[in-house]
């Protein structure tokens, strides 16, 4: 109706915006076009029901019928109720209902508790069935039917809810099994016979006598009873370990043995028998590649397979967790341990033990007596491993000797060995000597033993060693620093031992690569380094010699300023002062020169020599020209002090030359390699020459070449000479000649 009223008022708005209001004239239009339209429909309906009156008028009959049977149904059973509720007997039917409810529980838990009771007795016959059967067997069969019914398979604690009749049950079933565990273990210890002087297990299919006061049964019976009640680990025990005690330990433990088995035929009432003995014998086996032993080992475990455990995997597999970690523990003690090589070389031969360990394990998994678990491979496992465990050992030992050498090295008399000679070497990359410590010689006899052993092994030992032979040579860096510290924080012949040391040491390791690199296994050419360390050691070198060259020059300065500038030497006292410095700076470094020269190299001790002398030689120059007034006396005194420090250093400086004598060659040499020197000895001339000849020298540049300055001359001549027309035309002449 909606939607025809809609449709109506669009018809009427047609032409308008739908969202407009309607107008009045619209609206009266809407409203008679909704007139006829009703008027339509209620036409439609009453031509309808006239046309279908009959089928109408039977519906509505039928409703009426349907609501008087419906109202008919509700008065009667309101009728029926009504004496039912209001009778006094209601409550007797409703109690006799609950007691027969009650009695019906009561049969049901009698009924349960009757099963109960059924199923206690069925269970304590079969227990008393099981306890006095004389099969072991059926014994073994009963116990293991009934450890279901009552064992707890979650827990074999009781539960709290349970009676206490299945706790009595379970307690003679465990008593029952514990019964039958002993009987059957003490039956196989009497079907297997050890001799007490040990190496020799005899083995019956049965016990001769009776076993725990009832007749024996075969062992393969025994077995079978245990394996049924899961206890075959339990009767295997003492079996396993009187076989090791009496047959395994001396079959892997002694060299020259043999192993028999022997079979004896039933005869009489015995049952057949098997022998097993170990053997000593004559002729010597050794265990090279282990091959002999593994092969009495195997002997031994067949044995016990074909005539203990009747070639049953799972008995052999019993015998075998009780007993394989024993039997490799003493392989590896008695044979492996023994068999690793003691020296690199040797590592290729025992790949030999790899090679028939390995084999061995195979033929023990091929009889099943080993599973392929990794924890069954003890013996590969080692052997596999036995190059690191080599390698790791070695380093070890390396590590510890050099340690031990270097620590316990004395250094406070280096000089005092009778064989003084082995400590000189030969610089690797120079054509010079040094003298090292022993303990520096030693150490590098241990990094090249080495790297030599590293040549000749396999990848993974050749690693290892490699890096011991680094690690020995940083511990020298760290340990011998450290511990010579007071010796290093002074002037000592100990320190310029440890710069050779660091010296001597860092030109080796630059030559180790051109030494061993070649001969490394193919992937540690490049991995292996030591170049890297040469320069660490040549810093500390030159490290602890500038420290010496430091203290020295910081001594020699202070005896130099004992001289006070030199100045007034022409006074005893102040000459006395001035001559003492003089001898204290001789004695000094003639010190250095005696503790330097036999052991540093020639060119690191002439280099040093030479700085030092220059220090000094600078240092009293330039006090001796800072003098402003000097009398004609102390010149004199003046060029004596230089030239007593000259003659008194004669020896000094002939170690610093190739010639044996002081000639003018030989101090032209020695300008050249001390340039303050030269200057040094030009000031004792100038001390001596007249104003025009100083003049001449300065014009010529001979003074120049000797280094002096301008200034520095001008003031020496105005120290000099007084005042005169002479020196100012001289200083004239000095500070317009350039230098």
């Amino acid at each position: 109706m909606a939607d025809d009223v809609r449709e109506l008022l669009l018809s009427t708005t047609a032409d308008a915006d739908p969202s407009t209001p309607l107008s009045a004239p619209d609206l009266r239009l809407l409203i008679d076009r909704l007139r006829i339209r009703s008027d339509r429909l209620h036409a439609s309906a009453l031509s309808f029901a006239s046309s279908h009156r009959a089928p109408l008028a039977a519906a509505l009959l039928r409703a009426a019928d349907s609501s008087a049977s419906s109202s008919s149904l509700e008065s009667s059973l309101a009728s029926a109720l009504a004496p039912l509720s209001s009778s006094p007997g209601l409550s007797d039917l409703r109690e006799l209902s609950d007691r027969l409810l009650a009695a019906r529980r009561e049969l049901r838990e009698r009924q349960e508790h009757l099963a109960a009771a059924s199923s206690v007795a069925d269970l304590a016959a079969r227990l008393r069935a099981a306890r006095t059967s004389p099969d072991p067997l059926a014994a073994a069969a009963a116990a293991a039917e009934l450890k279901p019914l009552l064992v707890d398979p979650e827990g074999s604690g009781s539960s709290q809810d349970e009676p206490v009749v299945f706790g009595l049950l379970r307690n003679d079933w465990e008593q029952l099994v514990d019964e039958l565990q002993v009987m059957l273990a003490k039956n196989l210890e009497e079907c297997v016979e050890f001799a007490p002087e040990g190496g020799k297990v005899m083995v019956r299919t049965a016990p001769v006598g009776k076993s725990g006061g009832t007749p024996g049964v075969e062992l393969c019976v025994a077995l079978q009873a245990l394996e049924i009640i899961d206890a075959v680990d339990y009767g295997m025990t003492k079996l396993a370990d009187l076989m090791i005690k009496h047959v395994l330990v001396p079959a892997i433990s002694n060299i020259s043995v043999a192993v028999s088995v022997e079979a004896l035929e039933k005869s009489g009432p015995q049952y057949p028998i098997s022998i097993l003995c170990v053997t000593p014998t004559e002729e010597l086996q050794g265990y090279k590649d282990g091959s002999a032993l593994y092969s009495r080992i195997i002997d031994i475990i067949k044995f016990v397979c074909e005539t203990i455990c009747g070639e049953n995997i799972t008995w052999m597999q019993s015998f075998s967790k009780l007993t394989w970690s024993r039997i490799s523990d003493l392989v590896i003690k008695h044979f492996i341990s023994k068999a690793v090589p003691h020296e690199a070389s040797k590592l290729i031969e025992f790949q030999d033990v790899v090679r028939s360990t390995t084999e061995f394990e195979n033929t023990l998994r091929n009889m099943m007596f080993i599973s392929h678990e990794k924890r069954d491979g003890k013996l590969t496992q080692f052997v596999d491993d036995v190059e690191v465990h080599f390698a790791v050992r070695k380093r070890n030992e390396i590590l510890v000797k050099a340690r031990h050498l270097l620590v316990h090295y004395d250094y406070d008399n280096p000089l005092a060995s009778h064989d003084r000679e082995d400590s000189i070497v030969d610089l690797l990359f120079l054509p010079e000597k040094c003298f090292i410590s022993k303990s520096a010689l030693q150490l590098m006899k241990l990094v090249h033993g080495a790297l030599k052993d590293a040549c000749l092994s396999s990848a993974r030992v050749a690693k290892e060693l490699c890096y011991a032979a680094r690690d020995a040579l940083l511990l020298y860096k760290a340990i011998v620093p450290v511990q010579l510290e007071k010796q290093l924080d002074c002037i000592n012949q100990v320190a310029a031992i440890i710069h050779n040391d660091f010296y001597h040491l860092s030109q080796e390791i630059l030559g180790l690569a051109f030494e061993y690199r070649a001969d490394f296994p193919g992937d540690l050419q490049k991995l292996v380094v030591f170049v890297d360390l040469a320069p660490t050691f040549s810093q500390m070198a030159d490290g602890v010699l500038t420290r010496q060259i430091q203290l020295v020059t910081a001594n020699l300065i202070e005896a130099i300023d004992g001289a006070d500038g030199f100045q007034n030497t022409h006074q005893p006292q102040h000459y006395e002062s001035a001559k003492f410095s003089i001898e204290q700076v001789v004695f000094i470094l003639e010190k250095i020169h005696i503790m330097w020269e036999s052991i540093l190299p020639r060119s690191i001790y002439k280099r040093s020599m030479c700085y030092i002398l220059g220090s000094v030689f600078s240092r009293i120059t330039k006090d001796m020209l800072l003098i402003d007034d000097m009398a004609a006396e102390e010149t004199l005194q003046l060029q004596g002090l230089i030239h007593l420090a000259l003659e008194n250093l004669s020896s000094l400086f002939l170690s610093l030359v190739e010639n044996e004598f002081l000639d003018h060659q030989t101090w032209i040499e020695l300008d050249e390699i001390i340039r303050p020197l030269k200057k040094f000895r030009k000031l004792a001339e100038l001390l001596d020459m007249s104003l025009k000849s100083i003049t001449a020298a300065w014009e010529s540049g001979e003074l120049t070449n000797c280094g002096f300055t301008s200034s520095e001359v001008q003031n020496f001549v105005k120290a000099i000479f007084a005042d005169s027309p002479l020196r100012k035309e001289c200083l004239l002449w000095i500070s317009r000649t350039p230098s």
